[in-house]
């Protein structure tokens, strides 16, 4: 199967092995001349970034690198960038990485033009409203992971340094204009690494999935990409160099996060205040928070995935699925609580009230509140 195409939806998409080697074109089709290249610490020095800037440089654009982006970039990180962008003159930026440098650099190209803090930004009402327009650098998005989707969302996820909590700012122009999806580039993922991100796109598709509103173009999405994840996550987890099952998992991730416009739900409202608070794996929390969801939201959705589950290549319906997806964690090493990543019940109030704030609960099938999140929390935990 030849697993490469040129896509429009949701945006621009150069798909397929070896094609970071357009980058040059991605930025002239972007409108970039004079690029940022923004990532994560642990990717600074690795070959694949080397080679992205060694294109750049001999295309003439350059080698310039920001690198000081935290696993869970904050507003520090943020105003450092932003501050490199300003006085570097240039005119759009190159998201490279994982969850951490897309959300980062896409932040960065957002609010180089604003005077407003970010978290007036935030995922709330229409809040993205209040952003000057004019002038918003800019994006060309190259994912080296295949499960947070960032690469076609139109929000990051910024964690607040001074309250430790997770904030999703949105504005539509925060959707990259070009992304560049190269398998080859996700082909030097470690195990643990490459579990964690695949069981995040699968998060996405589940909750997309199983959120309550109408979006039958999101649900069809959601369903297609949980295949693929079942189909190809355990291939590229023994066999990294893998380029179909890479590939097919970049798309994956790809639809996770065009299914989640759809909404997520208790999944993410657990994993975000945790992941703020103890820095845990995005990926890796959402999975350990996955089967606890499932059964508490059993009565809302057992009948939707009753209906799929024989497409999955499942038997027992929704019963079988729950049993599934406790099996497929364990097949990854993935604990069954997280106590095993760190986390402690001692924050367990602000945990809950985190949780109750951030957006994700909205979508979930069974209205949240301070109770039954509080019991959420401690089972998986």
């Amino acid at each position: 199967m030849n697993l490469t195409g040129n896509w429009s939806y949701p945006t621009n998409i150069k798909f397929g092995a070896g094609r970071i080697k357009e980058l040059p074109e991605a930025c002239a089709q972007a409108g970039i001349k004079r690029p940022l290249l923004v990532t994560d610490k642990g990717l600074a020095e690795l070959p694949i970034t080397q080679r992205a800037l060694d294109i750049l440089d001999s295309a003439g654009l350059g080698r310039d690198l920001f690198a000081e982006v935290d696993p869970n970039p904050s507003e520090l990180n943020l105003a450092a960038g932003c501050a490199v962008y300003r006085a570097g003159g240039y005119d759009g930026v190159i998201a490279f990485g994982g969850g951490s440098g897309l959300d980062l650099g896409k932040m960065i190209a957002f609010m180089s033009v604003q005077t407003r803090p970010v978290w007036d930004f935030e995922d709330i009402g229409d809040w993205w409203q209040r952003a000057d327009q004019a002038g918003i650098a800019p994006i060309v998005a190259v994912p080296t992971t295949a499960g947070t989707g960032s690469e076609v969302g139109r929000a990051s996820v910024i964690t607040n340094s001074v309250s430790h909590e997770k904030k999703i700012i949105f504005h539509p122009k925060v959707l990259p204009s070009v992304v560049i999806c190269d398998p080859e580039l996700t082909a030097g993922m470690p195990q643990f690494i490459t579990a964690g991100t695949g069981l995040d796109a699968f998060a996405h598709c589940v909750e997309a999935f199983s959120a309550p509103y109408y979006h039958p173009m999101s649900q069809g999405i959601a369903i297609e990409g949980m295949k693929l994840v079942i189909e190809y996550l355990p291939r590229a987890y023994a066999e990294g160099n893998d380029l179909e099952a890479r590939a097919q998992m970049m798309s994956a991730a790809l639809m996770g996060a065009t299914a989640f416009q759809k909404g997520l739900g208790a999944i993410h409202a657990l994993s975000h205040p945790i992941g703020a608070m103890f820095h845990t794996h995005h990926g890796t929390t959402n999975a350990v928070c996955m089967p606890a969801v499932l059964e508490f939201n059993a009565p809302a959705i057992r009948k939707r995935f009753d209906q799929v589950t024989g497409y999955l290549g499942i038997k027992g319906g929704f019963d079988g699925f729950c049993d599934f997806v406790q099996e497929f964690n364990d097949g990854f090493a993935i604990p069954r609580q997280l106590s095993s990543l760190g986390v402690s019940v001692d924050p367990l109030d602000q945990l809950v009230a985190n949780a109750l704030s951030d957006p994700s609960c909205g979508g979930n099938p069974i209205t949240l509140n301070t109770e039954n999140l509080r019991e959420l929390f401690l089972q998986v935990i």
